[in-house]
């Protein structure tokens, strides 16, 4: 099978150099471009030295006439970027956003959350959420692919099954999630410079961080709708890994059991989600540096409340990973390619 011409638009920052460490891995895929601002003329070994001994090409400014010599478009762009890069795809192109620019389904929820218009609003259409579990080889009909976020991966994967069977109950469901500090991106350091990141907890975003209209949309949309929640986020002392603690009530005829069979019978083919056995303590420490998401079922002192445990590292299955699944659905290549 031929290879497949791959730019990388945002090959700098966090996710755009684990996404590069994941590609340089794949069989069936070659780097033709890597485009950037800020870093035009430099080689990406300079922000990451671990990749230094792969050939990988010298950061260009993006023109469009790239376009007609790659298949793959990946995007780990400021907000709104990818929308004007989306406006040049020929019929030939693929794009793999991995930051937020086709996660909402209605220009108007992106300008209330993201606070700009959308550029492409004519392209959200041709567009799909995928997260890889879930939506399969629905990605296959889409030349557009929003990756989710990685929050709501975390969050998601256990919410989703147990919602469509409804086994849980959708008006009091209290998220709990911690991340580490390079969620926030390279410019974390001067964005939260007063926070002593190496050394405290802080807590952000309450009850408006952006990720909650992404949450909302796709809960409601696997539940019939009117699901109500709280999702509270914070930047841990450590560097990648999120864990989130969610609080669910039970419906009448729930139980514990049912639910880790519930999960366990969803994901019974899935590669990267595991169902541990009841109760099971988990950490960011087991997945981190995997495309893995641990998910733990756990019982508390009030019979009708349970609450789930779930850890992923957010860059690789919060990010560069979830985004090389989609591309390895989208093109029919075994789902663990370049990430084993």
């Amino acid at each position: 099978m031929p290879k497949l011409n791959v730019l990388v638009a945002g090959s700098t920052g966090y996710i755009g150099i684990q996404l590069l460490k994941l590609l340089v891995k794949h069989k069936y895929v070659k780097i033709r471009y890597l485009c950037g601002s800020s870093s035009i003329g430099k080689k990406v070994s300079s922000y990451d030295k671990s990749i230094s001994l792969k050939k990988l090409p010298k950061i260009v400014k993006f023109n469009k006439e790239y376009l007609k010599e790659v298949d793959i478009v990946f995007t780990a762009l400021p907000n709104g970027e990818a929308q004007i890069i989306s406006k040049h795809l020929n019929n030939d192109n693929v794009l793999i956003d991995l930051a937020a620019d086709f996660r909402l389904q209605k220009a108007s929820d992106y300008f209330k959350w993201y606070k700009q218009k959308h550029k492409a609003v004519n392209n959200i259409k041709h567009s799909i959420y995928s997260l890889p579990e879930i939506t399969g080889k629905k990605v296959k009909d889409h030349k557009i692919i929003a990756c989710p976020g990685c929050y709501p991966t975390s969050i998601l994967l256990p919410l989703i099954p147990l919602l469509k069977k409804g086994l849980i109950k959708k008006d009091n469901i209290i998220i709990d999630s911690k991340s580490g500090y390079s969620g926030a991106g390279r410019g974390v350091h001067k964005k939260y410079k007063d926070k002593n990141l190496y050394e405290s907890l802080s807590v952000y975003g309450i009850g408006f961080h952006r990720h909650n209209p992404e949450i909302e949309q796709m809960i409601n949309k696997n539940s019939k709708g009117n699901c109500k929640f709280d999702f509270t986020p914070h930047l841990s002392p450590m560097f990648r890994g999120i864990l989130s603690t969610i609080y669910v009530d039970l419906n009448k005829t729930s139980s514990q059991i049912k639910l880790i069979k519930t999960l366990s019978n969803y994901y019974n083919k899935s590669e990267f989600v595991k169902v541990l056995s009841k109760d099971k303590l988990i950490s960011t420490n087991d997945v981190i540096n995997t495309n893995y998401c641990h998910i733990s079922i756990c019982k508390t002192k009030n019979k009708n409340r349970i609450i789930i445990l779930s850890a992923i590292d957010n860059l690789i299955k919060g990010g560069a990973g979830q985004a090389i699944q989609n591309m390895n659905l989208r093109f029919g290549f075994p789902i663990h390619l370049g990430l084993k």
